[in-house]
């Protein structure tokens, strides 16, 4: 049989065309690493150009659905995952693969997912056509850049959390204010930093590039970025972390330094995990609304499982200053 002779194709007819066995097709579709990479190669040809949709023996009213996150070891994704189970889906939670070989997509279809919540990776251009082919319905939550405008996504006033951040340490009398954002090139973070940068200007402050530096959204990244402001010559007297747990790193930071918070250093958060109150001193911060994102994302989800459209493609909930014991007054 040739490949162009498959109509309405099976795993079996797939086979056939490829010269391969079934449990090898089957392999390819799950993802199997044990595959040679021309076999996979021709396998995974003629299942994309027959637009293969696996068959799934399951109940029209079940709502599977994937949550694929990047990383399962922070708070952050904990919050976020709150928010969706709480929408009536049947939530599966996976880790997002780039494997070589394995197609993350195709590995949805075959476990009967519906749709898939994919929480902050970056949606490559292959991603995307892979979702288009599949039909499967997909919203993203804080993307790390903006995904095309058919993705539907679900993000925060990340540029106005930071000016209500950066005008609170003015506010108080801080001049030489400090930023430790997460990566350059992720959407969230760029939007913080300009929210810090458009407080400095309003109130009529210098931006000092050396104050301004780049962690990873974790505590690690907090505390090495704070350690090096720390020892500038005139180091700053106010630091806005771009995420709770950098601002967890750099209270440590400081402490190490020999330096009291907030009398000597003033720390504000980004996103109020549950332990922010509890940090010692109780972390001010930006209320980032993580369990609310996770219920948009799902409530968006369940009407495109359902055919219904959106009202919009894009949706942005708002960020509040949280005033805890972490800001002061500097020194005189």
């Amino acid at each position: 049989m040739q490949p162009e002779e498959l109509s309405r194709p099976t795993l079996a007819s797939i086979a056939v065309a490829a010269g391969v066995s079934l449990p090898t097709v089957s392999k390819v579709v799950n993802g199997k690493l044990d595959v040679a990479p021309a076999t996979r190669a021709r396998v995974q040809r003629l299942l994309e150009e027959h637009n293969y949709v696996p068959v799934v023996r399951r109940r029209v009213e079940d709502l599977l659905v994937d949550v694929v996150f990047t990383a399962l070891d922070s708070p952050w994704a904990v919050e976020i995952l709150r928010g969706v189970t709480d929408v009536g889906l049947e939530v599966v939670v996976s880790p997002l693969s780039r494997r070589p070989g394995r197609d993350w997509v195709q590995s949805l279809l075959a476990g009967g997912r519906r749709g898939a919540i994919v929480v902050t990776p970056r949606l490559t251009p292959a991603d995307q056509q892979a979702l288009g082919r599949a039909r499967l319905p997909v919203v993203v939550i804080d993307p790390v850049d903006m995904p095309g405008q058919d993705v539907p996504s679900v993000g925060a006033t990340n540029w106005a959390g930071g000016l209500a951040a950066t005008e609170h340490l003015v506010s108080l009398g801080h001049r030489r204010i400090a930023v430790v954002g997460g990566p350059e090139d992720y959407l969230c973070s760029r939007a913080r930093i300009g929210g810090y940068r458009a407080a400095l200007e309003r109130a009529g402050l210098h931006v000092d590039a050396s104050l301004v530096r780049h962690g990873d959204f974790r505590l690690d990244g907090g505390y090495d970025r704070a350690r090096e402001l720390l020892r500038l010559p005139d180091p700053p007297t106010a630091i806005f972390g771009g995420s709770d747990e950098q601002a967890f790193g750099i209270i440590e930071a400081a402490r190490v330094s020999g330096l009291a918070v907030p009398d000597d250093l003033s720390v504000v958060g980004f996103d109020d995990l549950p332990m922010a109150r509890w940090s010692s001193p109780p972390l001010t911060t930006v209320r980032q609304p993580l369990a609310d994102m996770g219920r948009m994302a799902g409530r968006m989800l369940h009407r495109l499982i359902h055919g219904d459209a959106l009202d919009t493609n894009r949706v942005e909930l708002a960020t509040h200053l949280v005033l805890r014991a972490s800001t002061g007054a500097p020194r005189s």
